[in-house]
């Protein structure tokens, strides 16, 4: 099964890239995708000027393989792609694509479902809002460690 995960230093289009994955699907009757995009105000309720998703070469790029492997093992599913943004973000920027392919439209929301949930709390990256009264770290919400649970 193929695994398309990939670090993506500059914006990347989501668009054109589930263009091209829904293409030749003859055993697939489901392709689910989230796309997960930069908010323009942060949990205070404060206008965000930019984000900033600082990650570790390497580490982080192994810690999304590893939660890919982690879907493609659990779930019956064809073929998983995630591209994750990193660096300075705008405002309503995408930061992260998750495509899931499975004969099956159940697997394939479970799948993406599953794959979000740790991405957002355990992939290796340090998300910083920049606002108006200066920058603040942001760690995964309450709300975000007990979807994780859910998986255990």
């Amino acid at each position: 099964m193929p695994l398309d995960v990939e670090l993506a230093l500059a914006p990347f289009s989501p668009a054109e890239l589930l263009e091209v994955f829904v293409r030749d699907r003859p055993a697939d009757g489901a392709v689910v995708s989230f796309i997960g995009l930069a908010r323009g105000q942060g949990r205070d309720g404060d206008t965000v000027s930019r984000l900033q998703l600082d990650w570790y070469p390497g580490m982080t790029e192994r810690s999304m393989l590893v939660i890919a492997q982690a879907a493609q093992e659990r779930f019956e599913v064809s073929d998983i792609l995630v591209r994750h943004r990193c660096g300075e973000l705008s405002p309503e920027e995408p930061i992260v694509l998750v495509a899931v392919a499975s004969p099956h439209r159940r697997q394939a929301f479970l799948a993406a479902d599953y794959l979000m949930d740790r991405l957002k709390t355990e992939a290796a990256f340090w998300k910083r809002e920049h606002k108006a009264g200066g920058a603040a770290w942001v760690e995964p919400s309450a709300a975000d460690r007990a979807d994780l649970v859910r998986w255990s």
